[in-house]
């Protein structure tokens, strides 16, 4: 008898999610990225680009289909046609709404495939674009520019910076989506140049260097903490680690061009990846959020956020007196604002990393695979699956069936949902390795630790070895995560064998 094999049906014509609006990223890449013309690409390659589209662009992707097969290079890596939603190089506060509006409406879509139009004549590598969900971050404009500084600075540095983010140069470094960065950098050093009358050159860069730790420790933090214990230590904990690559351990690996340069080290690409081009587009890293007429009653009109001004400013003033004494203080400062822990070993505390955000990996699911680009067919509709995970199923001709494997990050688990949003779908074979993830640990934390249950598993930065975890406590005013609380000021501790969000280590050279 023969052996009849049963494979599952579909409807001949399934309506799969329309493809997301995705943003091209290259993470401390080139800021323009090549496009080709389609029919160069069929005869040749990506041999010759057509021309560039900035970082921090976001398109609309789609397949080109030539002789009733989609454009891909020789290893399967499609490289797709676009419509652009927002060019970076060009984008005004105006992009912001265009942004949002045609990412939901296209999270809404339903179609049959996701070929191209016509009329399409350009390709993109598709491994260029991300699925980011972030819309461009422009600030609100001013009502008016003034020199007045707001009521709440406490004189001193905290003036100086306040003055600078009141001031027409920190607007213009934010004006433009592109070069943030470089600009936020051209805007202190024009605005040290228009106060010099005022403030000794010596204090206006103490003031520089303490405005971009407080940017690096705040939005290297995480934010939904805002001024709870846990995240004003947190912050504290990553002044201590600029102070130290730009004190004692000054390298230029670290960005530290001479002892002291704390913005050298607190917006070094390499070591802080927020400081990167696209990042800062779209998280107010460089904003001028500490503005008077920002975080308080006033009303900043539709597409802006009053209340996420007033959590930066929350942290800002929560740990600004902390701040300045880890960078300009002495070892007794050191002391006070981490008790419990000896000076040498603070001194020698450099790196630490956040375990939620490292590496994914799910080891008690099997064939979870990151798909950074494939095609996926069904008779002759083709779909772009990009920037996700799947769960791999059974194999057929020229590939796999398979399931999205959809993730949600909360607090202290990861939740995944395993649906078909391609039934019927074959994902091209060349693009699904099979291997297995490792270096997987429960929390991404050394081992030693028990659990009653994991929620998530992560992998481990390559240095972790050669340093020691470290136990920090910090004695903080605790003000709540909405940085509105009234609480007494009391010790906290972050890191240690066991703790699963921050982890300080000391001793990595």
């Amino acid at each position: 008898m023969a052996l009849i094999l049963m494979l599952p049906t579909w409807p001949a014509t399934a309506a799969i999610p329309a493809t997301s609006v995705m943003t091209l990223y290259r993470f401390n890449g080139p800021l323009e990225i090549p496009y080709y013309d389609v029919e160069s690409f069929r005869r040749s390659g990506p041999s010759s680009p057509a021309g560039y589209l900035t970082q921090g662009s976001s398109v609309i992707p789609c397949l080109v289909i030539r002789d009733g097969t989609p454009l891909t290079d020789r290893n399967g890596t499609p490289y797709v046609g676009f419509r652009v939603v927002v060019d970076a190089r060009t984008a005004t506060p105006a992009a912001t709404e265009r942004f949002e509006a045609v990412m939901r409406q296209r999270q809404a879509a339903a179609v049959a495939n996701h070929h191209c139009g016509p009329g399409v004549r350009h390709l993109l590598n598709v491994r260029h674009l991300y699925d980011m969900e972030k819309a461009p971050f422009f600030d609100p404009p001013p009502p008016s520019m003034s020199s007045a500084i707001h009521s709440t600075s406490r004189g001193g540095l905290d003036r100086i910076v306040r003055a600078f983010h009141n001031s027409p140069q920190c607007q213009a470094a934010n004006r433009q989506l592109v070069g943030r960065r470089n600009a936020l950098q051209s805007a202190w050093n024009q605005f040290i140049r228009s106060v010099q009358a005022q403030w000794s050159e010596a204090v206006l860069q103490q003031a520089k260097h303490l405005d971009y730790v407080m940017r690096t420790a705040i939005f290297e933090g995480h934010l939904d903490r805002g001024c709870n214990a846990y995240g004003s230590c947190e912050r504290n904990i990553i002044a201590l680690s600029i102070r130290n690559r730009g004190r004692e351990g000054c390298s230029r690996h670290w960005g530290c061009r001479y002892a002291g340069d704390y913005q050298g080290v607190a917006s070094q690409v390499s070591q802080y990846n927020i400081w990167d081009e696209y990042l800062t587009q779209v998280s107010g890293l460089t904003a001028c959020f500490l503005r008077d007429d920002l975080g308080g009653p006033s009303r900043l009109g539709a597409g802006y956020n009053a209340e996420y001004y007033r959590r930066l400013q929350g942290m800002y003033a929560q740990n600004l007196d902390a701040v300045q004494r880890i960078l300009f203080g002495n070892e007794q400062d050191l002391r006070q604002i981490f008790p419990n822990t000896s000076v040498a070993e603070l001194k020698s505390l450099r790196h630490y990393y956040h375990a939620p955000a490292m590496g994914k990996c799910f080891p008690h699911h099997d064939r979870v695979e990151y798909i950074s680009g494939a095609v996926a067919r069904q008779g002759g509709n083709f779909a772009l699956i990009a920037n996700t995970r799947i769960q791999v199923g059974q194999p057929t001709l020229g590939g796999y069936y398979f399931r999205d494997f959809l993730l949600r990050q909360d607090e202290e688990r990861d939740v995944t949902r395993i649906v078909d949003l391609y039934p019927g779908f074959v994902i091209d074979g060349r693009k699904v390795s099979l291997r297995t993830a490792s270096h997987c640990v429960p929390y991404g934390i050394p081992q030693g630790c028990r659990f009653n249950s994991v929620g998530r598993y992560r992998k481990t930065p390559s240095w972790l070895s050669a340093g020691r975890p470290l136990a920090v406590s910090c004695r903080v005013h605790d003000r709540g995560a909405q940085c509105q609380g009234g609480g007494g000021v009391g010790t906290v501790t972050v890191g240690g064998a066991c703790d699963t969000q921050m982890r300080p280590v000391a001793g990595v050279r």
